[in-house]
């Protein structure tokens, strides 16, 4: 693997580089663990320095040269000293040697490994470093014995120590980017970033050890398998580790199995002085936990390394002493069931099928997909009978393995000996075969066994399955009637109740009743402590109701609310793909309406990668990145996108048909064709008011104002013989659809329509104000194209507001905003962009060869073109340009 680019330290280098700029300034040693990346940054620091302006002197120590007098400075030193000189004299000599080299440039002396100094060379540098034209930069590694004269130098204060940290989360998914060559998935960074604490050269050794478990899907490298340690990967982490006695050995591999582990716990089993060591030697760590005093190892890896190297019979005998530590003491905690269990399944002593059941349930409440899976795996082998088999057929359901699912229902279909098994039966196997492999034919089979179930509850459970399915097929009177049906039966189960009632959140969303919508959402999530238990997988329903109306409704800070709460964080750590999937799709149309086109595109890849197995939501994330790149202007990504948002789309999830037609118009005008996008998406309002989802018309309706469609006619033709207007219809669902984005959207209808510059702009500010800054853009753009035959100088203050506008975006290009693009010459282009930057006409003329006067013709034709009155409106002009030829985003 190559040297990888530089990321991340921004803040350091800049520290670096100003010690070093400083003329009598203090210089600069950053301290910190092997890896962390000191020498790195030294070295793109000293990098940036001209040779011309600065004498630079870098030099490495190590530990071959320690031994030596002047070993660490060889590199700079003239071959020897005169004769006869004392140490003293020959320290003067050396530094008079380099005053004579400087020739009365400031000096730099760049030492790396500091520490590794030989005690002559360090008595140099800080006699160097006291010189009046002379900066000292370098680095140190914690916890080694530093040399006097090198220490010296913060405490006689010639240089400023900062202590080098590890990479934060989003600076290593960068460093993870720049070594393969493209973004990585948010939990595969995650995940090497906990593995690797932030430590660039074991983020390196990480990559390297993946090997083939890193594959790229729609362009984002994911991380699939589990980790293998490579030998250059074993050897560093065994440095770090050192030589053990036994009392230690056990200590740290007690800990490397059970982390987090109670002190209490672990001193009944070890010598307190062997933990005592171990702290000591930073091979673990001690941390308060609420109450309690719990022991971690002090890197992710040691555990990793000390694992794979514990012999199998010394491993399974830890891991029983531990669950045994564990049971006599009380499983007092959330977790203590759920890693008892797994103790005892890994140590083969897991006997009590009671025990691994209510283990797998709470790792799948915790969406911890494999984990869940292993366990409720371990609970049928054990005889755990249709529980077991409902439990694990749902994970692997979750898991996308719905045709696994689908033989493990299959396997007790015959031992469903009452009611209530046969109804979470049905209920799973409803879900298998319509969500999971996408046979619509599922709904009549499940309805019609569910009517059979002679208990009312039991009923309910089938009811609210099939309520969600119908929804999601587009039967909607009758979804409706069986979710009200499940509402109103007092004996319905909670979980069933409110997955009825997360089928009507949804419902009320499409249809734009924004506040109903919130209302059932809020009362589902009030009754999260009766439903998880027995059907956590409600969540992901949930997110998709409420996903639903806060996309409709146009509330991003919603948005960001949700994806940063703690189901995302459970989802993405345990593998829970739809819901990690559903969320980055969130995520990725926040910063689309944002005009962050770039992220968009790159999130919704994303989505695209987690979701490339599922048959739910996989049109859906195919749609968002159709979306995505037409705001890019990228026409053949836009029409790929939406070629495989078709190819991948569950029939079964026709609700979501708004969003791919919607994706479909935007990469229609993407292409240029707007009058093809127009026609689409007019008919996508007709039918999305036949079906009554009003809140995914208004979006629709809103596209049309983008692409200046405000006067197209929509709908059936009225008693007059006319059709309504796009603004007319947007004004009559302002009074219809909830929240603050119909009114708004009305008024930009109206002020398109009505060719009102000056409300258009307030519309704009509006959307500004609610981050909507796409549609601020676009609405300024259309204001200043109403205002393109107004004498120069009025839509100035116009073009401002569309500059700052597109500052605030990246890579943003849409049909509003081609309309601005004049018809200038290449030249004429050219000529612009120097002016703008304040060349004048004569130096332009000289660097182009032409005459000054041609220079002033080409000017004076951009200036009628732009709608500017001279030099001073230019550069705001320019900036206001999409696309590659003006300086706003392209």
């Amino acid at each position: 693997m190559t040297r990888w680019e530089f990321v991340g330290r921004a803040d350091e280098l800049h520290r670096l580089s100003s010690a070093i700029g400083r003329p009598h300034g203090r210089g600069l040693l950053f301290s910190g663990d092997a890896g962390v990346g000191k020498s790195r940054l030294l070295r793109e620091g000293v990098a940036t320095l001209s040779p011309e302006r600065h004498a630079i002197w870098s030099v490495a120590a190590s530990a071959t040269t320690a031994a030596l007098p002047f070993g660490g400075l060889v590199q700079m030193l003239p071959t020897a000293p005169p004769q006869g000189l004392s140490p003293a004299g020959i320290l003067r000599w050396a530094v008079d040697g380099l005053q004579e080299q400087a020739a009365g440039r400031p000096i730099v002396l760049a030492v790396d490994d500091a520490h590794l100094l030989d005690p002559p060379s360090a008595a140099l540098v800080h006699l160097i470093a006291r010189a009046g034209n002379t900066t000292v930069v370098g680095t140190l590694r914690n916890g080694e014995q530093v040399p006097l004269p090198i220490r010296a130098l913060w405490t006689d204060d010639l240089v400023e120590l900062v202590e080098l940290g590890p990479l934060d989360p989003r600076e290593t998914s960068g460093l993870l980017a720049a070594i393969l060559g493209g973004p990585v998935d948010a939990c595969t960074a995650e995940r090497l970033c906990q593995l690797s604490a932030g430590n660039p050269l074991l983020v390196r050794e990480l990559v390297l050890a993946a090997g083939d478990e890193l594959q790229r899907n729609y362009g984002i490298w994911t991380w699939t398998g589990r980790l293998e340690l490579a030998p250059s990967l074993t050897d560093l982490i065994d440095v770090r580790i050192g030589r053990l006695t036994p009392g230690v050995r056990a200590v740290v591999e007690l800990v490397a199995f059970g982390e987090p582990l109670g002190l209490h716990l672990l001193q009944q089993t070890v010598d307190a002085a062997d933990v005592e060591a171990a702290e000591e030697r930073g091979l673990i760590t001690v941390t308060h936990d609420d109450r309690r005093l719990n022991v971690r190892l002090a890197h992710p890896l040691y555990g990793e390394v000390m694992r794979r190297r514990c012999p199998v019979s010394r491993t399974r005998r830890l891991q029983a002493t531990l669950a045994g530590l564990l049971e006599q003491v009380g499983k007092r905690r959330r977790d203590d069931l759920l890693r008892v269990a797994v103790w005892r399944l890994d140590s083969g002593t897991a006997q009590d099928v009671a025990l691994l059941l209510d283990a797998a349930a709470q790792a799948f409440g915790r969406y911890d997909v494999p984990l869940a899976t292993r366990l409720a795996r371990a609970a049928l082998a054990a005889g755990g009978g249709t529980d077991a088999a409902e439990l694990l057929a749902t994970i692997l359901m979750f898991g996308d393995r719905p045709d696994e699912a689908l033989v493990v229902l299959d396997q007790v279909a015959d031992d469903l000996h009452d009611d209530r098994r046969r109804s979470r039966w049905l209920a799973v196997r409803g879900m298998v075969g319509y969500w999971g492999l996408s046979r619509e034919s599922t709904v009549e089979e499940i309805a019609a066994r569910g009517a059979e179930l002679s208990d009312p509850a039991d009923r309910s459970r089938v009811r609210a399955f099939e309520a969600c399915m119908r929804l999601h097929r587009l039967d909607i009177d009758v979804a409706v009637r069986l979710a009200q049906e499940v509402l109103d039966r007092p004996a319905t189960p909670a979980a069933a109740r409110e997955l009825a009632r997360c089928t009507l959140a949804q419902l009320h969303a499409a249809q734009g009743r924004f506040q109903r919508s919130a209302a059932a959402i809020a009362r589902v999530q009030a009754e999260a402590a009766r439903w998880r238990a027995d059907m956590p997988h409600l969540q992901l329903a949930m997110e998709l109701a409420r996903g639903t109306r806060l996309t409709l409704s146009g509330d991003l800070p919603g948005i960001d609310a949700i994806v940063a709460d703690e189901f995302a964080g459970l989802a993405g750590a345990g593998d829970f793909r739809l819901g990690t999937g559903y969320l980055t799709i969130l995520l990725a149309y926040s910063a689309r309406m944002r005009g962050h086109g770039e992220v968009a595109l790159t999130t919704s890849l994303e989505a695209c990668a987690v979701l490339a197995t599922s048959r739910a939501y996989a049109g859906l994330a195919h749609a968002e990145r159709a979306q995505a790149a037409a705001l890019r202007g990228d026409a053949a990504h836009a029409a790929e996108a939406v070629a495989e948002a078709d190819r991948t789309h569950a029939p079964g999830m026709a609700i979501l048909y708004p969003w791919l037609e919607q994706a479909r118009g935007a990469a229609q005008a993407a292409v240029g064709d707007v009058p093809a996008a127009t026609k689409h998406l007019c008919a996508l309002a007709d039918r999305l008011r036949e079906d009554g989802l009003a809140g995914h018309e208004l979006l629709v309706l809103l596209d049309l104002v983008r692409l200046d469609q405000a006067a197209a006619p929509i709908g059936p033709t009225c008693t007059d013989g006319g059709r309504r207007t796009v603004a007319q219809r947007l004004a009559e669902l302002s009074e219809q659809v909830d929240g603050g984005l119909p009114p708004l959207a009305a008024r930009f209808g109206r002020a398109a329509l009505d060719d009102s510059a000056d409300d258009l702009l307030a519309v704009a500010d509006d959307f500004a104000a609610r981050e909507l800054t796409v549609y601020a853009v676009e609405a300024t753009a259309l204001a200043l194209h109403r205002m393109r035959h107004a004498r120069a100088g009025v839509a100035a203050p116009a073009r401002a507001r569309l500059a700052d506008l597109l500052r605030r975006c990246d890579e943003i290009t849409t049909p509003a905003l081609r309309l601005l693009r004049p018809a200038l010459s290449d030249r004429e282009w050219e000529i612009a962009h120097l002016a703008a930057d304040g060349v004048t006409s004569r130096a332009i003329a000289e660097r182009l060869f032409l005459s000054t006067r041609t220079v002033e013709n080409h000017l004076q034709r951009v200036y009628s073109k732009l709608g500017v009155a001279g030099r001073g409106e230019l550069r705001s002009a320019l900036r206001a340009m999409p696309g590659p030829d003006g300086a706003g985003p392209a």
